[in-house]
């Protein structure tokens, strides 16, 4: 059995370097159809995020918060799991499918309801790229219900790897695009339906061999699989009791995210829905390396300490997983503000565009370090089978943060913020919603277990956010003596990407240095982890 910190080296190695191969695709995608002022880009984004926004919908909150649980128990019975899985699989084979085919056919529908204020033109183009990306709604779906019946065996690698085949698919096919037809086009009568199957269809191939790849990895979880329509007796009526709960929570996200999108898309043909999506990605980059590999493992840890019933060791596990998250998050927070103009040059065609979308990524940086405890908490009620509370702070943040949108757009009109820093003000506000509802879910985790643990996570966080403001000083001085915006590190992508590596590299040097400065405990930890990362 693997230990926790093997287990969260595998998964963060196995995230970042699917993030890495994913930082490779986003950029060959934005040399494909570009993203600032293009409103191809814009059409893509809106396209490509269907069938995820479908699958949250429908499953993942109940996949990834409930199912796990259910699998740990399963493991107790006489079959080790196997039927239970096996009926598992197949009902969520069949749902998957036919909301696959409705998903298709209201397609026209789907991108209005997202995207109202598209003209005809636009709409089309983004109508073409759905009916080549929604199938991977199936292959999202199978890909999530593998990978965490794998976590819950203690199977993390394969779950956290996969994704850099998708990567490859989508890297290669994006370069035979370069090559044939060149780019960037971001004009929408430049696009051909040989264009639009071969960007599509290739993003889509690249999830299905996402999926196909966790088949090889199947036998290490000791269970035997096969179709079984019986449904019957498996806690349908249990589950479903839970999963409602988690299928509103997702419902009132989505709204706030559809007001979200009207307003952004208001800004198409300037910093819109795709600036808002490649920030989105710098943002999730040290969110998926760190806070995912590491809830991911505590949270199997967690769900098998409360079926044993020994909740001394919730607390101790929760105050863990929250200081091994800050502890890299507000180092990643510092370098990555500091390094903001670079490192959106890199998906950028210009420095302009660099320019409007680092102001994006710092809006949603405020809330990167509140975002992964978030989930360390959210995750917590999950293992306690309490799906109704987190629906309750989460309709907190979602109505906040659909306000928020609001009244961004309500500055714009008022001539207030001028519409290119739409985007940033739609990003600053679900900003300032996650820390709205972070303390709200953390005083109602009190039903369920002493949180007195966490005091001490609270210092610590303090002890990061202090050593973090010398590091971003340091690294945006750095930039600074580089030329700023208008230097050689924000002229071109590549440059972009080395001047992005030596002002974060000098933002992280000085943050451990100051964390050394103060004593900090959690330092030796987090030189652990990343050498068992880099080993792996």
């Amino acid at each position: 059995m693997p230990s926790l910190g093997r287990a969260s080296a595998i998964i963060g190695a196995g995230t970042l370097v699917s993030r890495m191969t994913g930082l490779v695709r986003s950029i060959l995608l934005v040399a494909v159809i570009g993203s600032y002022e293009s409103r191809p880009a814009d059409a893509f984004a809106i396209a490509s995020a269907l069938p995820t926004n479908v699958y949250e919908l429908l499953a993942a909150g109940v996949i990834t918060g409930i199912i796990v649980p259910q699998i740990v128990k399963s493991a107790a019975h006489s079959d080790g799991g196997s039927k239970f899985v096996s009926k598992l699989l197949t009902l969520g084979t069949v749902v998957l499918v036919a909301a696959t085919a409705i998903a298709m056919l209201i397609a026209p529908a789907l991108i209005w309801i997202y995207a109202s204020s598209y003209p005809p033109a636009q709409h089309a183009l983004s109508v073409s790229f759905a009916y080549w990306l929604l199938p991977q709604l199936l292959f999202y779906g199978l890909y999530a219900l593998l990978g965490e019946a794998l976590n819950a065996r203690r199977v993390f690698g394969p779950y956290s790897w996969a994704p850099t085949v998708n990567n490859l698919v989508s890297i290669a096919g994006f370069i035979v695009f370069l090559v044939v037809f060149g780019g960037p086009y971001t004009q929408i009568g430049d696009w051909t339906p040989g264009m639009i199957a071969l960007l599509g269809g290739t993003s889509t191939l690249g999830i299905a061999l996402q999926t196909i790849v966790l088949l090889f990895f199947w036998k290490r979880t000791k269970l035997d699989i096969r179709p079984d329509f019986g449904w019957r007796g498996i806690g349908l009526r249990h589950i479903g009791t839970l999963a409602w709960w988690t299928f509103l929570a997702v419902v009132v996200g989505q709204l706030a995210y559809i007001v979200q999108t009207q307003v952004v898309t208001q800004a198409s043909g300037k910093a819109s829905i795709a600036v808002l999506g490649y920030a989105w990605l710098i943002f999730m980059l040290p969110h998926s390396i760190v806070a995912m590999s590491i809830s991911t493992a505590y949270f199997t840890r967690l769900a098998e300490e409360i079926a044993e019933g020994r909740m001394d060791a919730v607390g101790p596990n929760l105050d863990e997983s929250i200081r091994s998250i800050a502890l890299f998050g507000f180092g990643f927070t510092a370098a990555i503000a500091a390094a903001s103009v670079p490192v959106s040059r890199i998906f950028s065609d210009s420095t302009e565009g660099a320019v409007a979308t680092a102001w994006v990524v710092c809006a949603y940086l405020v809330a990167l370090v509140p975002f992964g405890v978030l989930m360390v908490i959210r995750r917590a009620f999950f293992a306690f089978q309490d799906t109704r509370t987190p629906f309750w702070f989460g309709l907190a943040q979602a109505i906040a943060t659909a306000i928020g949108a609001l009244l961004a757009w309500a500055a714009v009109a008022l001539g207030l913020l001028p519409l290119g820093f739409l985007a940033a003000g739609v990003a600053l506000t679900q900003s300032l919603a996650t820390l709205v509802q972070l303390p709200l879910a953390v005083r109602l985790l009190r039903r369920h277990t002493d949180t007195a643990a966490l005091r001490a996570s609270w210092r610590a966080l303090g002890r990061f956010a202090l050593a973090a403001v010398p590091a971003f000083a340091a690294g945006w001085a750095t930039f600074l003596l580089m030329g700023g915006a208008g230097g050689w590190a924000a002229s071109d992508r590549l440059l972009g990407a080395v001047g992005a590596a030596i002002v974060a590299g000098v933002s992280i040097l000085v943050y451990v240095a100051a964390l050394a400065l103060l004593r900090a405990p959690e330092l030796a930890i987090a030189q652990r982890t990343v050498r068992r990362m880099l080993g792996r």
